[in-house]
Formats: structure tokens, C-alpha cells, sequence
């Protein structure tokens, strides 16, 4: 039998968790403006859990977890801001949907922003624990009396998601400590278990060797609570990973949107398994009388209707509110250091970079690489990590399964406990699994937690098409991540700027991709010896945002003049193609395509007076497009022609054949006469 104390306080959480689920529902009119769901049914694990969680644990709750936003400390007054998107919503300032949580509470667990989408937050967490393991490892010291672990909730529908292997097959590799906590309702919204799930999460996780599951009945609070209360320990002292699969009721509809008695058939049974009568008979038999819980539950009532009443009363966001927290200020704002020092040799571009990172390291415990074949054996399929294994630990250069998923979306949880991943997708064809990550959870991160969870990432991203690489190793992806806001985006041409960039990109607390361009990797490529450098010196830093003249002319008066706009290889073709008409065409390297340096490249195409913009992407829709497009609209008086864009054919892929390949991508003579055509505009 369960201590009083603890009973009351479960008590006094349920009843206060169940007062809000039956006030929202008779003041249905007032609170669907936004649409939210409770934890009604589903109270007895969640407040289990909350009781069992200290200051320096990491929880990342799911949508139906208000009850354990209750146990944790939170009040009714907090959730409801978040309820009716109020400016106070301490939260995420009124961006996110009720009981999506992110706190930085001193004296309660710290929850990173995680989205609402089912499943997404396993990841995450999993990075988190990842982290706590990582910090282990390498000794930087914890100075928690209990260590810390990391509380991932879910709905069991979530369970079959790709991404939950994902996370449960690092957890289980690494032996993290984290708990999966499954709460089975049985339904998804209106699909039941019994159409969508060859097994429950307990029997699924039965695959994952290292994983400890357990199935118990979530609506039983003593049950509930003994048992996690094992399961908490263990995990705090054997750093290892457990799976609790909780039966549950669901006694409210799915949410405030999808009512349950449209659909469900099973609410006479669900309801005979209500955790609060349970709780109830046993604080009786403890010896807690009915006058003290009846006085509970006034006290409970009392306080949701006031709360309730003072929220509606809060005020909203101001238009001026939208526009906050979009990134965490930077403190990299000036170009530092030795850009082109004397050296005996100049340098390729891929070597530029492995040495930035071995300099990190050596400085920042909290710098680590990981992803897919960087470890010791091979050091990236580029050598582009070659060494660092050998030279600081398996621990911090380390590889992954094939799970770009995972790669992208550990970070958060990485960085969430203090720590600043470089991390690697092998080509950028492979980027896709990892954008469901890098979309959903790290470029939103910053902006949905109201500026507490800046996401402190790299991604480096190995682009281009070169050496007959065919259609899985050669496509170009800066137009769809140039569609995700809340990422910075850099994409050099030559190993200076690639160097500076990742030093940047360090120091910056925002999630930052770096395209690096396989073909300019060693400079094998005709053409493109301009990428290979005088190493900058350990301090070169350049900030994000600040495009380059790399080929620059005076505002003729007679002569016509065009500015090239471009990136990565195409800086090459642009200086080649016009190396006989220097005076005629200013070269313009972006750099970054987010942050754009639009001053920079609206100065030149107002004097040049034409312009043409160059990319390896197709055409259409593209970001080049859209660049022309704003270069039309800003620069329209000043300019003699349309601004053109030149870049590869639009066609799906890549052909492996080198004559199709050369046939599809642009090339020096394709620039020249797109250049020539201009001029002659």
C-alpha cells in the first residue's frame, strides 16, 4: 500500500485533471476555437510517471499528457493559456496546440519542443538520452546526486511508425537511458487496434534485444506507481533502456474535433475501467477518509472554474508577436581571423573541412560527429572524417544505422542536454527519411517554444552530381530546404569558406545545413582548382549571410555588364565561362542561401543592369527561379533584360551514363553562351 501522501497527491492531480475535461466539455462553445484533447482515462499512469520525475530529467510528453503536466507542477491557469492560445502561454507564446509542452522550469523536468505529429517525439527523446550516454562516456561530470534520464510518452497507435524503430533500435545498440512509456487506449482516432497492429508495444518491443518491456494496467494508480517506480530506479542506476506498455481507458473523445460518440462502440466498457473510482477505493482503504477527499475534489473544482475564468480574461498574442524567436540571436556577426595565411601547400576543400572539425573537437568536449560509415574503420565515404575517430574516441565520432531519420532528428535531444552535433547524411539523395525530422521537430523548435529550445545543429550534406555518380548520388536539394524556415543554410564553393562556415555554424545556436559539393571535395573536376586554398588560420570565422565577389567590375558606360548569381559549383562555371569578358560579368557567390545576402546581390545587378542565375538544380520551381524572381521585382527599373536563369534540364533524375549526365547538368560552355545570349540581349 502506497504512502498517504502520495495517494492525496495523486488524488488531487486526477481530480483536478478530470474538473478540467468535464469544464472544457460544458463550455464546449467557449474552448473548441482550438482544437485539444485530455488525458481522461489515462490519468493514473501519467500522474505515476510525474511523481517519479526530478529537475534534471528530460520529458517528452505527448498531446494527451495534461495530466502530467499537472504532476509535474504545472496549474490548470498554465495549461488553459495554452488551451485558448494566449499570449502567456508559457509554452510557446499561443503558436501550439493545447498540452504540446515546452518548459525550462528550474525546478521541474525539462521538456524540448516536440510536435504534435504521432510518433515524432521517440527520436528526439532517444537524442537525449543518447546525449546523457555520450556525457558519460567522455566524463562530463553530472553533479545530480540521481542521474538524469529521459521519459519518451506515446500512444500505442504511434508504435508502428518507422521512426519508433528507429529510436528503439538506438536505444537498445547503445543501452540509453530512457523509458518508452506506450499508453494503450486501443484506438487511433477511429481505428482500433485490432485493424492497425499486428502486436501491442510490450510484445513489439520484444524484438529490440536490450529493451526491458513490461505490460501493466495504466488505470490502476498503486500498480501504476510501484511499478514505474522500479522501472525509474533501475534506470537511474543501470543506465539501460525499458519499454512500460500501459492498458488504459479512453473516457473523452479523441479530440475536442473528432467526438467519440460518432464512432466508438466500446464506451460502456471503457468506462468500467475509470482510473478515479480506483484511486478512490484505494485512498480509502490507506485510511483516508471521505470528508478529506471530498475536500479535495472541492478544492480541485474550485480552482480549475477560477483558472478557467482568469484565462479567458488573458490576453492574446499582438500581431507584432508573430514575428519573434524565428532564430536565437548568433553571436558570429564579423568575418575573423586569417583568411589566406602563407602556406608551403594549398589545401582541398574537403580537407578544409575535416581539419575545422578536428579543431572543434579539440576545443569543445561537447562537439561530437556522427552518421552514416564516419567511424573509425572508413572515416566517411568522402574522407571526410578521416583520423577523428582515431584521434578522439569511439564515443564521439561514431556510426549509425542506415536512419537518416534518427541522424536529423537526435539533435534535438543533443543539444536540448548541452551538447553540439555535427552529424552527416551520406549523399543528399539520402536526405529524405530526414526531413519528416528536420521540418517537423528541428527547424520549428526555436519558434514553438517561444525562443527556450533553439536547436544547436550541424547537417552537412554532401551535394552535386560528379563522376557518373547516377540517380541516388547525384541530385541536388537546395530548393526544398531552402522551403523550410527556422534552418540557415550554407553552401560554399572553395575550402576558405567552407572552413569559416562550419566555424560559424558552430558558434551559432540555430540548426545549420551545410551543402558541400562532391565535385569541388579535391578539385578533380576541370576547372575547378579555385576551390582548393591557403588554409585559413584555427580563429577564421565567417558569418553567415555575407555572399562574395569573386569576380568583380566597374559600372560601364558604354560596354554592356551582367552579373552571374550563384553557389557552389557554379561559381566555377561562372569564372570559366567568362574568363575572356572579366570586365563584362561580375561574379557573385552567395555563400549562404539562407540567410541571403540580398543587399550584396541587389547592388550589383543594379549596376551590372543584367543578370542571369546560375544553379545545378532543374529549373523549375526552383530556388534560383525564385531568386530571379526577387531580383525581377526589386531590381525591375534598373534592369535592360529579364533576368534569366540557367541550370540543369528538367528531367527526374540523373542519368548514370556520363554522355547523359553531361547532357543534363549545366557546364562551362552552357554559361558561356547563356552569358553570351545575354549580353547580346
Amino acid at each position: 500500500m502506497l504512502d498517504k501522501k502520495i495517494l492525496e497527491k495523486a488524488f488531487s492531480t486526477m481530480a483536478t485533471a478530470k474538473a478540467m475535461a468535464t469544464l472544457y466539455e460544458d463550455n464546449f462553445k467557449i474552448v473548441s476555437k482550438y482544437v485539444h484533447a485530455t488525458s481522461r482515462g489515462h490519468e493514473a499512469i501519467q500522474i505515476a510517471m510525474a511523481l517519479q520525475l526530478l529537475p534534471q530529467d528530460y520529458a517528452f510528453p505527448y498531446y494527451r499528457d495534461d495530466a502530467m503536466m499537472l504532476g509535474i507542477g504545472m496549474q490548470p491557469y498554465d495549461l488553459m493559456l495554452q488551451l485558448m492560445a494566449k499570449k502567456d502561454d508559457p509554452f510557446s507564446g499561443g503558436r501550439t496546440y493545447y498540452c504540446h509542452p515546452s518548459l525550462k522550469d528550474a525546478d521541474k523536468p525539462k521538456i524540448p519542443h516536440q510536435s504534435s505529429a504521432t510518433g515524432m517525439q521517440a527520436i528526439p527523446a532517444t537524442g537525449a538520452a543518447m546525449g546523457f550516454w555520450y556525457k558519460e562516456n567522455i566524463g562530463i561530470q553530472d553533479t545530480n546526486q540521481e542521474k538524469p534520464f529521459v521519459v519518451c510518452s506515446l500512444g500505442d497507435a504511434s508504435v508502428t511508425e518507422g521512426e519508433i524503430a528507429e529510436a528503439l533500435q538506438m536505444a537498445a545498440l547503445k543501452q540509453l537511458p530512457i523509458l518508452y512509456l506506450v499508453q494503450d487506449n486501443g484506438w487511433d482516432i477511429s481505428a482500433n487496434a485490432a485493424e492497425t497492429r499486428a502486436q501491442n508495444a510490450f510484445e513489439y518491443a520484444k524484438g529490440f534485444h536490450g529493451i526491458e518491456a513490461i505490460s501493466i494496467d495504466g488505470a490502476n494508480f498503486t500498480e501504476s506507481y510501484l511499478a514505474v517506480q522500479k522501472v525509474v530506479k533501475t534506470i537511474r542506476e543501470e543506465r539501460r533502456p525499458f519499454l512500460v506498455h500501459a492498458k488504459v481507458p479512453l473516457l473523452n473523445h479523441h479530440t475536442s474535433g473528432v467526438r467519440m460518440e460518432w464512432y466508438r462502440d466500446d464506451l460502456e466498457e471503457a468506462q468500467s475501467r475509470d482510473p478515479y473510482p480506483v484511486l478512490i477505493k484505494q485512498m480509502l482503504e490507506a485510511g483516508i477518509t471521505q470528508k478529506e477527499i471530498d475536500h479535495q475534489l472541492a478544492v480541485a473544482l474550485a480552482t480549475v472554474q477560477k483558472d478557467f475564468d482568469k484565462a479567458q480574461l488573458a490576453e492574446d498574442p499582438t500581431p507584432e508577436d508573430l514575428f519573434t524567436h524565428d532564430f536565437a540571436p548568433t553571436p558570429i556577426t564579423e568575418e575573423v581571423g586569417e583568411r589566406n595565411p602563407e602556406r608551403e601547400d594549398k589545401v582541398v576543400m574537403v580537407d578544409c573541412a575535416l581539419f575545422a572539425v578536428e579543431e572543434l573537437m579539440k576545443k569543445h568536449q561537447e562537439c561530437l560527429l556522427y552518421g552514416q560509415d564516419v567511424g573509425g574503420r572508413l572515416g566517411g565515404v568522402f574522407r571526410e572524417a578521416a583520423t577523428l575517430a582515431q584521434k578522439f574516441g569511439d564515443e564521439r565520432v561514431f556510426n549509425t544505422p542506415i536512419q537518416e531519420a534518427f541522424i536529423v532528428g537526435s539533435t534535438v535531444g543533443m543539444s536540448a542536454v548541452g551538447l553540439k552535433p555535427i552529424v552527416e547524411v551520406q549523399f543528399a539523395d539520402y536526405i529524405w527519411p530526414g526531413l519528416n525530422q528536420l521540418f517537423t521537430e528541428v527547424s520549428r523548435s526555436c519558434y514553438l517554444s517561444n525562443g527556450k529550445w533553439p536547436v544547436s545543429m550541424i547537417l552537412r550534406v554532401p551535394i552535386g552530381a560528379y563522376g557518373s555518380g547516377g540517380p541516388y548520388h547525384s541530385s541536388s536539394v537546395e530548393s526544398v530546404l531552402t522551403n523550410i524556415r527556422g534552418i540557415k543554410i550554407a553552401y560554399p564553393s572553395n575550402g576558405a569558406d567552407l572552413k569559416g562556415l562550419l566555424k560559424a555554424a558552430y558558434y551559432d545556436p540555430n540548426p545549420v545545413v551545410i551543402l558541400e559539393h562532391k565535385g569541388l571535395y579535391w578539385s578533380k573536376v576541370k576547372g575547378t582548382d579555385a576551390a582548393r586554398v591557403n588554409e585559413p588560420s584555427e580563429d577564421y570565422i565567417l558569418p553567415f549571410g555575407k555572399a562574395n565577389i569573386v569576380q568583380e567590375i566597374w559600372e560601364q558606360e558604354t560596354d554592356e555588364t551582367i552579373t552571374v548569381i550563384t553557389y557552389g559549383m557554379g561559381v566555377h562555371w561562372a569564372l570559366n565561362a567568362s574568363a575572356t569578358m572579366k570586365n563584362q560579368v561580375e561574379v557573385i557567390d552567395l555563400r549562404t542561401l539562407y540567410p541571403l545576402d540580398e543587399e550584396t546581390i541587389f547592388k550589383s545587378v543594379k549596376k551590372a543592369k543584367k543578370c542571369i542565375v546560375v544553379t545545378e538544380e532543374p529549373t523549375n520551381n526552383s530556388f534560383a527561379r525564385s531568386l530571379a524572381g526577387l531580383i525581377q521585382e526589386k531590381c525591375f527599373k534598373y534592369l535592360d533584360a529579364p533576368v534569366m536563369v540557367i541550370g540543369s534540364e528538367n528531367m527526374p533524375a540523373i542519368p548514370l551514363n556520363s554522355t547523359l549526365e553531361f547532357t543534363m547538368i549545366p557546364n562551362v560552355d552552357k554559361v558561356r553562351n547563356k552569358i553570351e545570349e545575354l549580353l547580346n540581349y
